[in-house]
């Protein structure tokens, strides 16, 4: 069976385009790190609204953006067009790209938390990777103690349908490696302050080679 190009979620559409419309200058800048010295053709997996577009260096000749969401992919299509690198904005999903044509790099941004099959995802991606091209990553993954129990009753309610399937308590990095990439650099950090009782605190932010 074919894998689908579109997943539409009204409801999260219409949260995501007010929240991404008013990203802090942390986030932006967490954006931006995650993009500094890519090169060459580049492919971003779950492109939102477009909110990486602006901070591609003018090292990287071209982006294809999947968003599989109809009304963000609109708005992302529009942004788009201001951006300083050449962007195309597809209606996909990982699983219905061809690999004949490999990237020299992939970027996923919040992403790999809302996939049902983060694993077969991100194999998917592997395939899609030049050999000693690059992933990517900026995402909220689990955390341990408090937290991580406030993460795992929040996967097991109401959050994953207010906010397009995203789970919190996902050991994303290691799923990163089980995919056969080697992470080059990594780091942890948190979004907001340690006391607030929030499921997406913690993140990660990293670069992780499909071997040559």
């Amino acid at each position: 069976m074919a894998s689908p190009v579109t997943l539409d979620n009204p409801l999260f559409a219409r949260i995501w385009t007010f929240m991404s419309s008013r990203e802090t200058e942390w986030l932006r800048d967490r954006r931006r790190e995650n993009l500094q010295g890519l090169s060459g053709r580049v492919l971003e997996v779950g492109a939102g609204t477009g909110s990486n577009f602006a901070f591609y260096p003018d090292t990287v000749t071209e982006v294809v953006a999947i968003e599989p969401e109809s009304q963000l992919r609109q708005v992302a299509i529009e942004v788009a067009a201001g951006a300083p690198v050449p962007v195309t904005v597809l209606a996909s999903t990982v699983e219905a790209l061809d690999a004949a044509q490999p990237f020299d790099a992939i970027v996923c941004s919040l992403v790999l938390c809302s996939v049902n099959e983060p694993e077969e995802v991100l194999r998917g991606l592997f395939a899609l990777l030049k050999p000693g091209g690059q992933l990517r990553y900026f995402e909220h993954v689990a955390s341990a103690g408090a937290r991580g129990g406030l993460q795992r009753l929040a996967d097991a309610t109401i959050w994953p349908r207010l906010f397009g399937n995203c789970h919190t308590h996902r050991d994303t990095e290691r799923m990163i490696t089980d995919a056969g990439f080697v992470v080059q650099a990594s780091r942890r950090g948190h979004q907001f302050p340690a006391w607030a009782p929030l499921p997406v605190s913690e993140f990660a932010l990293g670069s992780a080679a499909r071997p040559a």
